[in-house]
């Protein structure tokens, strides 16, 4: 019998222990380390920073759950691992010795990059995770007895724009709905080099897509900037040329503010040496392993990956919902081959597929895969794309609730689209 523990029990590591346990059965003990005890489904974050959700609409309480299904967990997070000795340590110090560890732990929020950013002593708002919007939902109702300028984007060094996007779109229709969006001038500050960008080159027509749909919705921008210091109400933005020099400070006054910060690896990943990147993120082979401990696979947002390409102010490259799917069901695939004596050489597609809500409508973007060049790459704004969203939201809660990481319906549809998780026509089985 092997052990595998999963650190971290978000998107990644929920959906990692449930797939763990369908493909590998019962002969083996499936461990999934959290901090905290309440699963959050992030991509609905903006939708609760506006008051359309509220957080028992998209948490539940995890115990409650794997348990059903012979999965341990422990919620007291992992304070340190121990490559050498194939083991984790926990926050109250139990040792979890294991014979495979999957990391999914998702970012560290770098807010202190950025003097001022970040709702905890700062002076900006989140969405990166679900208590960070219950604060920004606080803070909106706030704003709301006393409108005033709006400032919404993402800083130098970002590397996920979609809920930027989101979350400014969703403000206007919000704010439409309240009659109040006279009264209220929003401006989009980004660190990408155009709008529609997204951290992936472009996708298609975003830029075109994405410009038109700002300029109906009456939201100004400044693109290609870095963000250089926020203060109680007003903030200092350096644009840059297209080689990356700076043009003149502008100072944008806001009532309200929500800045996605640059991410970093969480301190119990990166502490480990020759496990990451200088920023902390997990380096890993095309089958998902870190090439100096092999028995450490990661998925997820805490992935090492380089930009798409080189731009004048920094931006990373996304990890959308699918990608880390793919990246999930590369790393069962290889354990499970490993398991029974196979080679482990399957290899995630990395497509980026984003369902981007935008309060009314809705984006919808497709790189596959998500480095540049692309077999398909599109974008679609409709109504259907909200819709889809919502959708999916429910959807995958189902999912977390009963254990399935992925049903036969979502195989099919998704086969039909040209969407497949693994490499060279490998499907899951």
């Amino acid at each position: 019998m092997a052990r595998i523990v999963v650190m971290g029990a978000g998107l990644g590591g929920m959906s990692a222990a449930y797939e763990l346990r369908e493909v590998l059965g019962k002969g083996h003990e499936i461990v999934l380390v959290g901090k905290g005890d309440m699963f959050s489904f992030t991509p609905s974050n903006p939708w609760l920073a506006v008051g359309w959700r509220k957080p028992e609409d998209i948490t539940l309480k995890v115990s409650d759950y794997v348990g059903k299904h012979g999965i341990r967990f422990n919620g007291d997070g992992v304070a340190k691992i121990d490559a050498e000795g194939d083991a984790v340590i926990t926050g109250t110090g139990e040792r979890i010795g294991y014979d495979y560890l999957m990391i999914c732990t998702g970012p560290k929020l770098a807010f202190e990059e950025v003097p001022g950013t970040g709702p905890d002593g700062g002076f900006t708002q989140s969405v990166c995770t679900t208590p960070h919007a219950e604060h920004a939902w606080q803070a909106y109702q706030e704003f709301l007895k006393n409108p005033g300028p709006i400032v919404i984007g993402a800083v130098q060094g970002a590397s996920c724009f979609g809920p930027a996007y989101e979350f400014v779109m969703i403000l206007d229709a919000d704010l439409r709905k309240r009659k109040l969006r006279d009264k209220v001038p929003i401006t989009f500050v980004t660190s990408e080099p155009y709008i529609g960008h997204m951290g992936l080159g472009g996708v298609g027509d975003s830029k075109g897509l994405m410009e038109s749909e700002m300029r109906q919705r009456h939201i100004k921008w400044i693109e290609n900037a870095k963000v250089a210091e926020v203060r109680e109400g007003e903030m200092t933005v350096v644009p840059h040329d297209a080689k990356g020099q700076p043009l003149e400070p502008q100072v944008v006054p806001f009532k309200f503010s929500m800045l996605l910060p640059a991410f970093k690896g969480v301190e119990a990943v990166a502490a480990v040496e020759g496990l990451c990147n200088p920023r902390g993120f997990v380096i890993v082979d095309k089958h998902q392993r870190s090439p100096k401990f092999p028995k450490i696979f990661s998925a997820g947002v805490c992935v090492a990956i380089p930009p798409v390409e080189a731009t004048p102010v920094p931006t990373g490259a996304p990890k959308t919902g699918f990608m880390i799917e793919s990246m999930v069901t590369t790393i069962v695939r290889n354990i499970k081959a490993e398991l029974e004596g196979k080679t482990p050489d399957f290899e995630g597609t990395w497509n980026a597929v984003c369902l981007a809500d935008m309060g009314d409508t809705g984006a919808a973007f497709v790189a596959l895969p998500q480095i540049p060049p692309r077999n398909v790459t599109w974008t679609k704004i409709g109504k259907w794309v909200h819709l889809a969203k919502i959708g999916f939201e429910k959807y995958f809660l189902y999912k977390m609730r009963n254990g399935t990481s992925e049903p036969i319906y979502e195989k099919h549809i998704l086969g039909l689209l040209g969407i497949e998780r693994l490499k060279d026509g490998k499907r899951p089985s």
